[in-house]
């Protein structure tokens, strides 16, 4: 007879009782081990593991012991689950669908001891999908319940919970002030109001050697007495709870608690800090200007149109696209440039930078002009061409022609005249003009441009996925599994065998990538996504078409 190995998964949903010497996880438990012993002579084994997950909701499958479970039946150690009722297991028709597969996969099933019903049927399927909707119904319905009164009480002023800010200490459901910490955070509003800004904020409060508040978790760790930081400062700054108010969300409303900040003063200090914000983005906005605009050009002699577009984080990417490809949007099948902007201008000006700092230079362009004339004319080139800011370096180019793996970059003749002092008719043409090859890469989404002079750029990332690849190879060639490793490491299986796929890279492809010079598109991204063969010449094969 095959014997069947039978795990045992416990929960509750609270940690209330767990501290008894018999609580729900036992009682559980035992049911279990009572119907597995009923069930030998069908050849059950009852695993001596335990599954207990104590004072977690059945919302989400984000749970230690569920998770180390589905891990074991993904490994073969378990060939099936034995729950007290199903809602044990999870009240989320997704999630227990994600389960089955799991299930499915490993050729395991799972037993609910007080609910008959045999999922192998139609009929046993139909009622495991009505169980579990009203358990996904009943958690929905308490979640509403308890967010209702939550904002109920919030309306009323109460403290309902949670970390309790620093300057006050929790009173039932509402706040008393810690006079020393209160003390602290009138300080900062004070330093605020002085300073005008939360860098300035930081600075002062280090100074005067002001602390956060020290906490203690329920496992005795001690967390925070250190300095301030922006966030957190800003995080005090704006918070309603110091004017003796009470957050919901979107709303404010009045607090049953002492405030510790005058209100009229809290909403002074909330316009000052929204103007320094709108002050900021308008200064980021002019620091983000297109140093290219009107200057640059593609092959058909289109001009290149300043674009961008935001990501989902809210960050702002700058373009040069091609203005057909803007006029024409809703054409298909539309030939143009999209580069992006900040390498570009980036990338421009070090070329311009080097061609300028060349010693032959400005003695070609000046031909004829006195030594002494040709020294000032290269001390002001050289001086504004080793600033950290790019703008007034691009502010010399004249024009910029694109084409198909060649950048052409002409200097502005009359601009240059004025920054070396020499009338523009005692120029020469020579050097003006600059002449270089580039290739576009694509990486993901990104395009990168590559030059000619640019030093060959290493991937730490896939360098140091490589060398964990040859030591996790090296743990099993020593005996160890891939759970074990993914165990010890704090990741998955699947992760550990893509990861040591590259242990079987080439040792010249491996060369290149500690040189920096492996195809662009070849990253641990990519990695991730696909296979590489084992015969090293097809590797290469495949390296090289990325």
């Amino acid at each position: 007879m095959k014997k069947l190995r039978c795990a045992i998964y416990t929960r509750k949903s609270s940690e209330d009782g767990l501290e008894q010497e018999f609580n729900s996880l036992d009682a559980q438990r035992e049911a279990c081990t009572a119907y597995i012993a009923s069930q030998k002579h069908e050849g059950w084994v009852l695993l001596p593991e335990h599954y207990d997950d104590g004072g977690l909701s059945g919302g989400s499958l984000e749970r230690p012991a569920l998770q180390q479970l589905l891990q074991d039946i993904a490994d073969g150690r378990v060939d099936q689950i034995v729950v007290y009722k199903i809602d044990r297991l999870t009240r989320s028709l997704a999630d227990f669908s994600k389960i089955v597969d799991t299930l499915d996969a490993a050729q395991a099933s799972f037993v609910s001891v007080t609910q008959s019903f045999n999922t192998a049927t139609s009929m046993g399927r139909l009622t495991l999908n009505m169980l579990l909707s009203f358990a996904q119904f009943e958690r929905e319905v308490t979640a509403e319940r308890i967010r209702d009164k939550i904002a109920a009480s919030k309306r009323k002023g109460l403290w309902m919970g949670g970390s309790v800010p620093m300057g006050y200490d929790p009173a039932g459901r509402t706040l008393t002030i810690n006079a020393p910490e209160a003390a602290i955070i009138e300080q900062l509003y004070d330093l605020y109001e002085e300073h005008g800004t939360v860098r300035e904020v930081k600075a002062q409060a280090e100074q005067l050697h002001l602390r956060t508040r020290r906490r203690e978790t329920s496992a005795g760790k001690q967390t925070g007495g250190g300095l301030f930081d922006r966030g957190h400062i800003h995080h005090i700054l704006t918070n309603p709870i110091y004017a003796g108010k009470i957050r919901h969300r979107n709303e404010v409303h009045a607090g049953q608690h002492e405030a510790i900040i005058d209100p009229d003063r809290w909403d002074r200090i909330q316009e000052a800090l929204q103007n320094g914000a709108t002050k900021g983005r308008a200064r980021r906005a002019t620091q983000q200007q297109s140093l290219l605009c009107g200057k640059l050009f593609d092959e058909t002699g289109d001009r290149l149109t300043p674009s961008h577009s935001k990501t989902k984080a809210g960050a702002r990417l700058r373009y040069y696209v091609s203005h057909r490809l803007i006029k024409n949007s809703g054409e298909a099948n539309k030939d143009g440039w999209r580069l992006p902007a900040q390498e570009l201008e980036t990338k421009v000006a070090h070329l311009l930078q080097q061609h300028l700092n060349n010693p032959m230079f400005i003695s070609n362009v000046v031909q004829g002009a006195s030594a002494a004339a040709v020294a000032t004319a290269r001390t002001k080139i050289k001086a504004i061409s080793t600033i950290q800011d790019i703008k007034p370096i691009l502010e010399l180019l004249e024009r910029i022609d694109l084409a198909p793996g060649e950048l052409c970059i002409r200097i502005n003749a009359e601009e240059l005249s004025k920054l070396s002092e020499q009338a523009q008719e005692e120029l020469t043409e020579n050097d003006l003009t600059l002449t270089t090859p580039f290739q576009l890469r694509k990486r993901g989404v990104e395009t990168k441009l590559i030059f000619a002079e640019d030093p060959p750029e290493r991937d730490d990332t896939l360098i140091k996925n490589i060398a964990t690849a040859h030591h996790w190879f090296e743990l099993i060639r020593a005996g160890q599994t891939l759970s074990e490793i993914a165990k010890a490491y704090g990741t998955s299986s699947r992760r550990v065998q893509q990861i040591i796929e590259l242990a079987f890279l080439a040792p010249d492809i491996t060369n290149r990538v500690l040189e920096g010079t492996q195809p662009l598109g070849f990253t641990s991204d990519w990695c991730k996504r696909h296979s590489l063969p084992s015969d090293w010449q097809e590797q290469r094969a495949l390296i090289a078409t990325l």
